[in-house]
C-alpha cells in the first residue's frame, strides 16, 4: 500500500505559529494577498475549505494534477501572501524581495509530499520563521505554508503549520476539497511525538481518528492509513493522491556551469538538478527522440554564439562522455569552452524539451506517466543570460506549455527581463517590487 511515500519512519508529534502584521506583495494578474493571522499553538492551520481560490471551478478539470496556488501565510519574510501559479509564472523583484523564498517553499512542499522527514527538508528551520513572529506562552515559534492542487478531483487545498522552536515538528495540517475538510491534524499533547488526526469517513462514523507522526506530512501517509472501503475514505485517498502527484511533479533546476564543463560518467541518464551530468543525458536523448533533439539543436543555435549544426556527446574511452557543439564544418566545440550563460541556456532548453523520464524527478511509479505532469522550478532563471537568451527560453517554455506537458515557475531579477516576459502570451508575472521578503536559505 506504500503508493506515495518514499520512506516511512517512527511516529512523532506536531505544533504551530504566532505572528503580527505587515504589508502585502502585489501580484500581476492575480488576487491580492489576504492578511493572515497566526494559528494557536494547538490548532491546525486555519484555511477556508471552500473550493479552491486559485483557479475557477470548471466542469472538466485537468487530468494531470498540478499546483495552481502557493500560500505563504507566515514564512520567512512573507505574511498572508497568496500567489496564483499559472502554466508560466515568474516572480520578479529586487534582491531580498522574497522571490527565492517563494520557490524555496514550493520545493519544501514537494519534498514533504515525497515523504521526507521534516528535519531533512528544513535543516535550518529558524530561517523559515518570520522575524516578527512572537513566541507563545510555551515559547514556541514556527511558520505556515500551503498550496492548492487542481486535477480530476477539482481544487484540493493543503495547509501546514510547523513549529521551529523549541523543537521542529508539524503542529497542524489540513487537507480540504469540495467545501469539505478531508484530513485535519492538531497537536494535543506536546509531550508525545504525535499529532491527533481526523479524516473523513462518511461511513458508520463521519470521521476516523488516530495518531500520525509529527515529523512527516500526514497527507502523504494517507494511503498507509486509509483502507478506501467507504465513499468518504475514497474521497480522502483521491484528494491525497492528487496533492502528492502534483507536489512530486516539481523539478528544481539550477544549472551549474562549473560542473557541466567536466566529462560525465555514464549512468542512468537522468538529469540532475545542477545539470552536472548534461553530457550523459545528451548521450541518451540524442537517439531516443529525433524530433525533440532537432528542436534542441534549433534552440541552441538561436541562443549560442556561432553556427550550431548538432549537440552531442562523445565517449572518451574511460567510461565518461563529454558534450560538444558540432559547428557543421568539421569543427566541434567542447562545452567546457562555452560561457556560463551559454551553458545555462543549453541546460534549461534541454529541461524544457524533455520530461519526467529524463529528469531526476520523484515521480509516482503507481500513477501512469500520461497522468503525471512536470513543473520546473527555476530560481535565478535569467542568471548569466542576456535578454535574447531569456526571451528564447521563455518562448520555448510557452510552446511546450501549450502542449500541456510542462509548467514553469521561475524567478528573475533583471527589470528589463521582467518587462520582456509580459510580452510573451501566457506568461504571468508576480511583481514583488522592492518589498522585503527575506533571503533564501538552501535546503539540505
Amino acid at each position: 500500500m506504500e503508493r506515495f511515500v518514499r520512506r516511512t519512519g517512527a511516529y512523532r508529534p506536531p505544533m504551530t505559529v504566532s505572528s503580527p502584521s505587515t504589508s502585502h506583495p502585489s501580484t500581476a494578474g492575480g488576487p491580492r494577498p489576504r492578511p493572515g493571522s497566526g494559528p494557536g499553538p494547538d490548532a491546525a492551520p486555519r484555511t477556508d475549505p471552500a473550493p479552491g481560490s486559485a483557479a475557477p471551478a470548471t466542469a472538466a478539470h485537468p487530468d494531470r494534477p498540478r499546483l495552481v496556488e502557493l500560500r505563504l501565510s507566515a514564512f520567512a519574510g512573507h505574511r498572508g501572501a497568496v500567489f496564483p501559479l499559472e502554466p508560466l509564472t515568474f516572480f520578479a523583484g529586487r534582491s531580498g524581495s522574497g522571490k527565492s523564498t517563494a520557490l524555496w517553499a514550493c520545493e519544501a512542499l514537494a519534498r514533504l509530499g515525497g515523504g521526507e522527514e521534516l528535519g531533512e527538508v528544513f535543516p535550518e528551520p529558524l530561517a523559515c520563521v518570520p522575524q516578527w513572529a512572537r513566541p507563545d506562552a510555551q515559547r514556541r515559534r514556527g511558520f505556515r505554508i500551503g498550496c492548492t492542487a487542481d486535477g480530476p478531483e477539482g481544487p484540493v487545498r493543503l495547509d501546514v503549520a510547523v513549529q521551529a522552536e523549541p523543537e521542529l515538528r508539524v503542529v497542524g495540517e489540513r487537507l480540504s476539497g469540495s467545501g469539505r475538510v478531508l484530513l485535519e491534524t492538531a497537536l494535543r499533547d506536546p509531550s508525545r511525538p504525535v499529532v491527533q488526526a481526523a479524516w473523513h469517513t462518511a461511513g458508520s462514523s463521519p470521521v476516523t481518528r488516530g495518531p500520525l507522526p509529527d515529523d512527516r506530512l500526514g497527507t502523504a501517509l494517507m494511503p498507509l492509513r486509509v483502507s478506501g472501503r467507504t465513499d468518504g475514505q475514497r474521497r480522502v485517498l483521491a484528494a491525497a493522491e492528487q496533492m502528492v502527484v502534483a507536489l512530486r511533479s516539481l523539478f528544481p533546476c539550477d544549472p551549474r556551469p562549473g560542473r557541466m564543463r567536466a566529462p560525465a560518467p555514464l549512468g542512468t541518464g537522468r538529469l540532475l538538478r545542477g545539470c552536472d551530468n548534461l553530457a550523459e543525458v545528451l548521450w541518451r536523448t540524442r537517439t531516443e527522440c529525433g524530433r525533440r533533439h532537432a528542436q534542441l539543436v534549433a534552440a541552441v543555435h538561436a541562443g549560442c554564439a556561432g553556427p550550431v549544426a548538432d549537440v552531442l556527446a562523445e565517449p572518451l574511452g574511460d567510461g565518461t562522455v563529454r558534450a560538444v557543439l558540432d559547428r557543421g564544418d568539421g569543427m566541434r566545440t567542447p562545452l567546457a569552452m562555452l560561457g556560463d550563460g551559454e551553458l545555462r541556456y543549453l541546460a534549461l532548453a534541454l529541461v524544457l524539451l524533455t520530461g519526467p523520464g529524463v529528469l531526476e524527478v520523484d515521480a509516482v511509479d503507481e500513477v501512469p506517466a500520461a497522468l503525471q505532469g512536470l513543473t520546473v522550478l527555476a530560481d535565478g532563471f535569467d542568471c548569466a543570460l542576456d535578454a535574447r537568451q531569456t526571451g528564447e527560453l521563455v518562448r520555448l517554455a510557452a510552446r511546450m506549455g501549450r502542449r500541456g506537458h510542462i509548467r514553469l515557475v521561475g524567478a528573475v531579477s533583471d527589470a528589463s527581463a521582467a518587462a520582456g516576459l509580459r510580452e510573451v502570451p501566457g506568461v504571468s508575472v508576480v511583481d514583488l517590487g522592492g518589498r522585503r521578503g527575506g533571503s533564501r536559505r538552501p535546503l539540505s
